[in-house]
C-alpha cells in the first residue's frame, strides 16, 4: 500500500511540474543565470568557441514559447547538449596553501530552482565540477592584480532598441557581477532578487531613454561608491561651485569661477533650499535609485554634481539669505564636458599648498597636492615637529609607501586582499597580509593626525589603513567613502560606461572596510555656520587635540 501511495505521489508530482505555467521574468531570470553560468565554466564556452551573444539570441525565441517548466527544462537540456560534449576530468583539488573566501559564492540555484527539471540540475552540477580550467575567453585577472578586466566582447552592432539586445545587455552585467564583484554578499538586496526586480524595466522599455535609465538602476544595486555610470551623450552644463548637503539643505563651499560671485552675488556659506523648484529634501529622495554609494555620506556628496549639472545652459536656485528665501536664474558653464578643467588663471588661483609648518610646531601634509617627487624635502621640514596632520580629504598621488617607511620604525601588516580565482568563477581566495614601513630607527617621533571625510575614498581609505600602522596615530574627521581596492571597467563602446570595486580589501584581521570606511577616532563634521565663518573644523578640531590630547 505505501508503495502504491508513494508511486501515485511521484507521478502527480511530475504531472504538476509539467503543467505549471511560468511568468515572462521566471523564465528569462533562470534562462540569464544558465547563460552566464555556462559563459564561464563550460569548457568550450569559456574557450570561446561560440559566438556566446548570438547563443543567447538564438534560445530566447524558444524560451518565450515555453509554457510550462518541463518546456523550459528541455530547452535548456537541448541547448547545453547542443554545445558539445563536456569530458569528465580528474576530480578537482583545492589546494591546502589556498584559503577560499565563501560569501560571494553560490551555485545553489542549480539544485534549488523550481524551474529545473532533475536532469537539467544534474546537467550543470556535472559542468560545474568538471569546468573550464584554461584562460578564460571573455575575463582576465587585470594586470595580475587580483580583480577582473572584461576582453573579447564586442557591442559595436547593438542598439539596445531590440528587446533581446536588451535582456543580453542585463544578463552580461548581471552575471559578471555575479561571479566577480567581491562584495555582492554586501549588498542591501540579495543579487538575485535584483535580477527578478529588474527585468520587467529591460522588457518593457520603449525607448534608449527607458534602457539607460534601466541600466543605471542595476548598477546602483552594487552600493559601491566606486560604481559610476554614464553614456556617451551630448555635453553637459554645471555650475561651477562646490557644496556640501547638511541638514538637507546645500552649502556653497568653494566658487570656481569668480563670474559667480561678480555677477550673480553668489559666495561662500550661501545656503541653496530649492533647484529647479525641488526641495533639496525633494532631490535627496528622487536620486536614490540613481546614484549609487557604499554609505549615506558618500550619497550626500555624489548626488551634488548631478544636481548643478544638466543639459540647460542655465539652474534655477533658491537661497535663504538672512532669514529671507531669493530666487535666482543664473548661466551654467560648458568646460568641454570636463567639469574640473579650468583655465590656466583658475588653476593657479585654486592651487594649494604641499605641505607647511602650522603654529606651535605643527606639520601639515596636503595629500592631493604632494607627490614622491616632493616628499624627502617634506620630510627634512617637518621631522622635528610635535605633529603632523595629512589632509586626506582628496585622492592621493601614491605617497603611502615613502611617507609610511618615515612614520614606522619597522614593518607592520596592514591589509589583506580577497582575489578572484578563475578556475572557479565566483570564489575569491584571501591573499597574505601585505606590509607597509621598515625598520628605521630614525621614525617619525611626533603624533600622527590623519583628516579624513567622505571624499576620502579607494586610494585614500587605503593610505589612511597604511598610515595606522604608525604607533601613534589617529583619524579625525567623519565616514568615508566605504569603496576600497582596484576599480574595474565595463564599457559597452559607444553606449555607456560603467565601474565598480574589483578587489576585496580587508584589515590583516580581515575586518571589512566596504561600505564602512575608515572610521574616526574622533568625529567631526562641518556645520552651515563654520562654513559661512570660513573656519575648517575638521583641522581646528585636529589641532585642540594635539594641544589638549583629547
Amino acid at each position: 500500500m505505501k508503495k502504491i501511495t508513494l508511486f501515485f505521489f511521484i507521478l502527480l508530482s511530475q504531472i504538476i511540474f509539467g503543467q505549471v505555467k511560468l511568468s515572462e521574468t521566471q523564465k528569462l531570470s533562470a534562462t540569464c543565470k544558465v547563460w552566464g553560468f555556462l559563459k564561464y565554466y563550460h569548457p568550450k564556452v569559456a574557450n570561446g568557441d561560440f559566438n556566446w551573444d548570438k547563443q543567447l539570441f538564438e534560445v530566447l525565441p524558444k524560451i518565450e514559447q515555453a509554457k510550462t517548466k518541463e518546456e523550459f527544462s528541455l530547452i535548456l537540456e537541448n541547448w547545453i547538449d547542443s554545445l558539445g560534449e563536456v569530458k569528465e576530468i580528474a576530480p578537482i583539488i583545492q589546494p591546502k596553501e589556498i584559503e577560499y573566501f565563501n560569501k560571494n559564492f553560490d551555485l545553489s540555484w542549480i539544485d534549488k530552482s523550481k524551474l529545473f527539471s532533475k536532469k537539467l540540475s544534474k546537467k550543470l552540477k556535472f559542468i560545474e565540477n568538471n569546468r573550464f580550467q584554461g584562460e578564460q575567453h571573455y575575463v582576465e585577472n587585470e594586470g595580475g592584480a587580483g580583480n577582473i578586466s572584461v576582453k573579447n566582447e564586442n557591442y559595436t552592432e547593438y542598439q539596445f532598441n531590440d528587446k533581446n539586445e536588451r535582456i543580453l545587455a542585463l544578463s552580461t552585467y548581471w552575471n559578471l557581477m555575479e561571479y566577480f564583484f567581491p562584495y555582492k554578499y554586501l549588498m542591501d538586496k540579495k543579487w538575485d532578487t535584483t535580477l527578478e526586480e529588474m527585468l520587467p524595466a529591460f522588457i518593457q522599455a520603449k525607448n534608449l531613454d527607458d534602457f539607460y535609465v534601466a541600466m543605471q538602476k542595476l548598477t546602483i544595486r552594487l552600493n559601491d561608491s566606486h560604481v559610476v555610470f554614464y553614456k556617451y551623450a551630448k555635453k553637459r552644463h554645471y555650475l561651477p561651485v562646490a557644496c556640501k548637503i547638511i541638514d538637507e539643505k546645500m552649502v556653497v563651499t568653494e566658487i570656481l569661477d569668480d563670474y559667480l560671485t561678480k555677477t550673480d552675488g553668489v559666495k561662500v556659506g550661501d545656503i541653496i533650499t530649492k533647484v529647479n523648484d525641488k526641495t533639496v529634501k525633494e532631490i535627496i529622495l528622487e536620486y536614490r535609485d540613481l546614484i549609487c554609494a557604499s554609505n549615506e555620506a558618500f550619497y550626500l556628496y555624489k548626488i551634488v554634481e548631478p544636481i548643478l549639472s544638466g543639459y540647460s545652459d542655465n539652474i534655477k536656485l533658491e537661497f535663504l539669505k538672512e532669514g529671507k528665501y531669493e530666487t535666482k536664474t543664473i548661466n551654467c558653464v560648458d568646460y568641454n564636458s570636463n567639469r574640473y578643467q579650468l583655465n590656466k588663471i583658475q588653476k593657479e588661483k585654486f592651487k594649494k599648498e604641499k605641505f607647511k609648518i602650522l603654529e606651535n610646531n605643527v606639520g601639515y601634509v596636503n595629500m592631493g597636492e604632494i607627490t614622491v617627487k616632493s616628499i624627502p624635502e617634506m620630510i627634512e621640514k617637518l621631522k622635528s615637529t610635535k605633529a603632523i596632520f595629512f589632509d586626506m580629504r582628496n585622492y592621493p598621488n601614491g605617497t603611502y609607501e615613502v611617507i609610511s617607511n618615515f612614520l614606522n620604525a619597522k614593518e607592520k601588516p596592514f591589509v589583506i586582499y580577497t582575489i578572484l580565482d578563475l578556475s572557479h568563477p565566483g570564489k575569491f581566495k584571501w591573499t597574505k597580509s601585505r606590509s607597509i614601513g621598515s625598520e628605521n630607527n630614525s621614525n617619525y617621533k611626533g603624533k600622527v593626525v590623519v583628516l579624513l571625510n567622505e571624499e576620502s575614498i579607494s586610494q585614500s581609505e587605503w593610505t589612511a589603513m597604511c598610515f595606522q600602522t604608525a604607533d601613534n596615530t589617529t583619524i579625525i574627521g567623519s565616514q568615508t567613502a566605504g569603496a576600497d581596492g582596484n576599480v574595474s571597467n565595463v564599457d559597452y563602446m559607444k553606449a555607456f560606461h560603467s565601474q565598480f570595486t574589483g578587489l576585496g580589501v580587508y584589515y590583516p584581521n580581515k575586518k571589512e572596510t566596504q561600505r564602512i570606511g575608515i572610521i574616526p577616532d574622533i568625529e567631526v563634521k562641518p556645520t552651515i555656520k563654520g562654513i559661512q565663518e570660513g573656519r575648517d573644523e575638521v583641522l581646528d578640531r585636529a589641532i585642540k587635540f594635539i594641544e589638549t590630547g583629547k
